[in-house]
């Protein structure tokens, strides 16, 4: 870069390691549409490559030497074997890079890489990988190697040290900055001295004007606080500016002065505006008053700045996320459980991108609904959506995509998949949704056929009653049913679970476990994780406790974060003793075994009889709709090339060979010769690149004429059924 930029973009340790976190290449991508320069570091990332390196090993293990630190037998054993990590430790990192991918066959030996306590919880790699799942086996066991070093370096020169929850108790639900000021009043630790090394040497090369440190989690906080303090010492003119999820749920009600020893502003909410606004501020352009949802230090005073009669930056303004300068080639895909979806989460480098600002349902009781990136929806178009893909793609050279809204819209989501197949585009992505009706099996097969391969959604409780007092929005009924279409169609289904909400009783906890049960055992789901309840300070629950039968009875504020509130349960029933059996049933769940067994041999403390009959859930997914309420919907075909194969005559009826040509295999449907003719005509009409819209109400109606007969039999016909099911799509 010839100019130096003027802004300068961080994401401090730790976030992810297989992906960048997504603000700073949105933050960019909306600088460049303003001209600004601007430039992005990912600490999080190149912090873990320093210290997990050969070099980073001896250095660390040198430190341990010199301290003559006492050292419990684990970590005796991770000190004993440093020549064989130092040695293998770039070697791993390059193949859990993407790179030396052969290492593969050396690293599922036992005698390959030093182990110690971490593979002692080795999960059954056979179940979980095959005889043949080579790689992702060692790349779970190269986990489990990175995980016991991360242990051996937390115990002895970091107690703060984890990969992606650094120093993370310090900033969880810390209502008094006074922890987090003691810790970082004292020396540098061990991971300090590789992020401020890195840092200065970022500032020395591009001398920004602005620098802006994202804290999206508890988890980056400390760093980021380290980060802000070294610039304010050594470049005081320089302009510190932080935000972030973290502030964004946290920090409302910040009013300690404190925290401005770290930073010269803290920014609310979507970053784009209140950024360009301080922006301008910085540069002489605007004053005070123009600062839009931004925290500052004056008189010696917190005082929040909001214009408010700024306009909101839409959607199709912010420009697209710009990964440019990033170290795309050297993110760590790791594995750390065996678990389907967690397994998305951490391997593999996904392109990050939002369909809509906000949540379109936004009501449930548990959610933030009252903050801005909940309550304001906001879709984008999808012709813009998937430029956006296709520019990211050009300069990621990755196909990957994660939509990384609260809840993706169903609407939104059946044209995006039509205009990814009008185009021709090559993408596998997943996302968020809500298990709602909408989410047909023909909608579940478009989606599939884009390249949805999974999505995770909130099956939160499986009780009507309780569903009705978070306002989720959906009945039983319906989350079966739509998880029923994703699974049928081969798309992964992840469920969060939620257990202990206000008023649930431990019968209706055991009842949900039970239709989570059958859930997995008919393979309507095929992960899930369970959560302890927690109300929050922005959901509805946190603001108005009492209409939801709870009593609030955390401390005094402390001047600093609050989000997370401590309540009393006053009529529901006791679920501190239900966490284990919950999270054993589920493990087992997810391996297919285990579901013969009584609820009660998962837990330790005694439970009532489930009350939910044995074939609740296979009964809930059985549905027919009428062809009359159907007319409405619009015919596509996606089963590839059709032809009118040979033709005979048997019998003195006419009969032609119907020619379906997909990718797997030629369908041949022997059929009536002039059923053949009309169904090859219409499919002729329905591909994606369609202008008009073919109803099955048009469908049905030339039918009738041209054959003078009634539309239900030829629908229900077994030639139209195996149709249907090779690509005639009802949307």
């Amino acid at each position: 870069m010839n100019v130096s930029p003027k802004v300068l973009l961080v994401t401090p340790p730790f976030t992810q390691l297989n992906t960048p976190y997504p603000a700073m290449m949105y933050l960019k991508g909306f600088l460049n549409t303003k001209g600004v320069d601007s430039v992005q570091v990912d600490l999080s990332l190149e912090v873990i490559l320093e210290i997990f390196s050969s070099r980073g090993l001896h250095e660390l293990f040198q430190q341990v030497a010199a301290r003559e630190i006492r050292l419990s037998d684990n970590a005796r054993r991770v000190f004993a074997l440093q020549e064989e990590y130092e040695r293998t430790i770039d070697a791993v990192m390059a193949f859990l890079q993407g790179r030396n991918r052969t290492l593969a066959y050396s690293i599922c030996e036992s005698y390959f890489l030093p182990r110690a306590s971490r593979f002692e919880q080795e999960e059954d790699t056979e179940w979980a990988f095959g005889v043949m799942g080579l790689e992702d086996k060692a790349r779970y066991l190269s986990t489990l190697y990175l995980e016991d070093l991360s242990d051996f370096l937390q115990e002895t020169v970091d107690e703060h040290f984890g990969f992606s929850r650094y120093a993370e108790h310090l900033g969880r639900s810390a209502s008094s900055f006074d922890e987090l000021n003691a810790e970082l009043a004292k020396p540098l630790t061990f991971t300090d001295h590789y992020l401020i090394r890195l840092l200065a040497g970022r500032m020395k090369e591009y001398r920004p004007e602005v620098v802006a440190i994202t804290v999206p989690f508890p988890g980056n906080l400390y760093s980021a606080l380290r980060c802000g303090e070294w610039i304010k010492v050594n470049y005081p003119e320089v302009t510190v500016v932080m935000g972030g999820g973290f502030a964004n749920t946290e920090l409302r009600s910040l009013t300690d002065v404190r925290f401005f020893r770290f930073t010269d502003y803290l920014l609310l909410d979507d970053g784009e505006l209140p950024l360009w606004r301080l922006f301008e501020h910085v540069t002489g352009q605007i004053g005070d008053s123009d600062l839009v949802r931004t925290f500052c230090l004056r008189g010696g005073k917190v005082k929040f700045l909001n214009d408010e009669s700024a306009v909101i930056i839409p959607q199709k303004e912010v420009g697209v996320p710009d990964y440019s300068g990033l170290l795309l080639d050297r993110y760590v895909s790791v594995i750390e459980i065996v678990n389907p979806m967690h397994k998305l989460w951490s391997d593999g480098r996904w392109n990050k991108l939002t369909l809509a600002h906000g949540c379109y349902w936004g009501k449930c009781s548990f959610c933030d609904g009252s903050l801005d990136y909940i309550r304001r929806y906001e879709p984008n178009e999808v012709k813009t959506l998937v430029d956006r893909m296709e520019q990211v793609m050009a300069q990621t050279g990755e196909g990957g995509f994660h939509f990384v809204d609260e809840a993706a819209p169903p609407a939104l989501l059946k044209e995006l998949a039509l205009e990814i197949l009008r185009r021709r585009l090559t993408v596998v992505w997943w996302g968020n949704i809500r298990f709602e009706r909408a989410y047909t099996r023909d909608l579940c097969r478009l989606l599939k056929a884009s390249g949805c391969i999974a999505v995770s959604g909130g099956v939160e409780v499986a009780s009507d009653r309780v569903l009705g007092l978070i306002n989720k929005g959906v009945t039983l009924e319906q989350l079966t049913r739509s998880a029923n279409h994703f699974t049928g169609t081969g798309i992964m289904v992840h469920a969060y679970l939620m257990y202990g909400f206000p008023t649930e009783t431990t019968q209706e906890t055991v009842d949900s476990l039970e239709v989570v049960r059958q859930l997995f055992e008919l393979g309507y789901i095929h992960s899930g994780f369970w959560h302890r309840f927690a109300m929050t300070a922005h959901s509805p629950v946190g603001l108005c406790p009492e209409r939801f039968g709870t009593r609030v009875t955390e401390p005094p504020f402390g001047g600093f974060a609050r989000n997370d509130v401590a309540f009393e349960d006053l009529q529901g029933g006791d679920h501190d003793e239900l966490g284990d059996g919950l999270s054993r049933s589920l493990y087992n769940y997810m391996r297919g075994v285990g579901f013969d067994l009584p609820l009660q041999k998962w837990f330790d403390c005694k439970i009532p009889a489930t009350t939910i009959p044995p074939r609740f859930v296979a009964h809930m997914a059985e549905e027919q709709e009428p062809v009359e309420k159907l007319h409405s919907r619009r015919l596509y075909w996606l089963g590839g090339r059709v032809e009118l194969g040979p033709e005979s005559v048997k019998k003195g009826k006419y009969s032609i060979v119907l020619l379906l040509h997909t990718n797997s295999r030629e369908m041949a449907i022997k059929m009536r010769g002039d059923w053949a003719h009309f169904i090859h005509e219409s499919l002729m009409q329905v591909g994606v690149d369609a202008v008009n819209p073919y109803l099955l109400e048009d469908f049905s109606r030339n039918y009738e004429i041209l054959f003078n007969d009634d539309f239900l039999p030829f629908w229900y016909s077994k030639e139209m059924q195996a149709i249907r099911d090779h690509g005639l799509l009802l949307l």
